[in-house]
């Protein structure tokens, strides 16, 4: 007999695609996604050729002959005209009855009944299971069987590792028979016994001397603005933000619990943005001691009391500031024809080079020529005349002059007359209050 194949009953869906495809014998049907067996034996023409009969499969289809009783197709009855219908039933007839003895199948056994009833070969020990197991009765016999926690291996019970499957979420340690899960600190087991969840620290006692901050499985402590956080993670020590920069106060830096503020000098008052100071001006809130007879003149946090200019022999007074010696006076011979007084005020450590003063002649006489230079006062070469034009020149400061201190100077022009063979010259007696700040 022959007997003709065509199957393949395997439908694949490809992974992280959203069609999914069908393998040969299969179409895939859109409205319920499933794969659906072709029937080639209507599909393909001509299928089984011969005397061979075309049965459809689950994925393909068969050639059977047609005298094969086995196969019968669903589309033809190839048996119709060679095997006869079944003759109707007729007349039983009747036999003698013959008793026989009650003999119970594999398993069991006759009971006071005379029924056949289940053998418990568990309870009469009967059985034949590895003393690591455990026997399990059943109908008509038994089954040998492991306990829970353990598995059936070559006819012995053997413990499973439930911890290489991963039955416990953190930590897990294996025992006979059975496991037992725990969690990491900062975790808590749950009721199932295998899940943990994160416990927070920051409720009921707090954990940190001021802020509490939780996390998966454990917590931060936070300090507040000021202060910072120890070594331990856990206090808080307040933050010297004083020693940080010397630039965060104009003056002096006090340092406080958590954080710090600027003060100011006497004389000086602390500006809005809390950290600059502003020169207190004395003489206009007439907050000064000088007498009626004294001028006040205020300096960067002080004022002075300045006496009246008083000239001495052989000057005269000119003005408030000015002494003037005569020409006709034989006294007035190697002195300067005026002295002018003049006064100013600088703060201390200020930026150099710096021009500070500026000097010129008044009158210029044809065919004059001038000299500017310190006479007196710069012992410690912090100034130097610089000449700026044929009748004028600056004062320039070349080392910071750190206060308080009062510098005074006699700046001298020398005026040059080739002419009339003419020589003289004019003072300016400076006073310069250096203040004890540098602001």
């Amino acid at each position: 007999r022959i007997l003709t194949a065509f199957t393949l009953a395997v439908c694949l869906s490809s992974p992280g695609k959203a069609q999914q495809q069908c393998t040969n014998g299969f179409d895939l049907d859109r409205a319920s996604g499933q794969c659906l067996d072709i029937d080639e034996c209507r599909t393909i023409p001509e299928a089984c050729r011969g005397d061979m009969v075309c049965v459809n499969q689950n994925g393909g289809y068969l050639c059977v002959p047609r005298t094969n009783p086995v196969y019968r197709s669903p589309y033809m009855n190839p048996y119709s005209n060679i095997y006869p219908p079944p003759p109707a039933p007729g007349p039983v007839p009747n036999y003698p009855t013959v008793t026989r003895p009650l003999i119970c199948r594999f398993g069991f056994q006759l009971d006071e009944n005379n029924q056949c009833a289940d053998v418990d070969e568990c309870a009469s020990d009967s059985h034949q299971c590895n003393p690591t197991q455990i026997c399990i009765n059943t109908e008509g016999g038994y089954t040998c069987s492991c306990t829970e926690g353990y598995w059936l291996l070559e006819g012995q019970c053997l413990d499973i590792d439930e911890c290489r499957y991963g039955y416990c979420q953190q930590l897990c340690a294996n025992v006979p028979g059975s496991y037992s899960c725990t969690c990491n600190p900062g975790f808590t087991l749950n009721d199932d016994g295998r899940s943990c969840q994160d416990v927070n620290e920051c409720t009921g006692e707090n954990p940190c001397t001021q802020t509490c901050v939780n996390t998966y499985g454990s917590f931060l402590c936070r300090c507040e603005p000021g202060y910072e956080l120890e070594a331990d993670g856990i206090n808080c020590s307040d933050m010297d933000e004083c020693s940080f920069s010397e630039f965060l106060c104009q003056h002096e830096c006090v340092n406080g619990p958590g954080s710090y503020y600027c003060t100011c000098p006497s004389g000086y008052n602390l500006l809005d943005d809390s950290r600059s100071c502003q020169d207190i001006n004395e003489c206009e809130t007439r907050n000064f001691t000088c007498t009626s007879q004294q001028t006040c003149f205020n300096i960067p946090g002080e004022y002075k009391c300045l006496d009246p200019v008083r000239c001495e022999e052989p000057y005269l007074q000119i003005n408030e500031n000015r002494c003037m010696c005569p020409a006709e006076n034989p006294g007035c011979r190697d002195q300067p024809f005026t002295i002018l007084y003049r006064v100013m005020e600088m703060v201390s450590g200020r930026s150099v080079p710096s021009d500070i003063f500026q000097m010129q002649a008044t009158t210029r006489y044809p065919g004059a020529y001038y000299i500017f230079q310190i006479k007196s006062g710069n012992e410690g070469r912090e100034f130097y005349m610089r000449q700026t034009g044929p009748i004028s020149a600056t004062l320039v400061m070349t080392r910071p002059v750190k206060g308080p201190r009062t510098v005074e100077l006699d700046l001298e022009m020398i005026t040059v007359n080739t002419v009339i063979n003419f020589r003289g010259s004019s003072v300016i007696r400076l006073r310069i209050f250096v203040s004890q700040y540098s602001f």
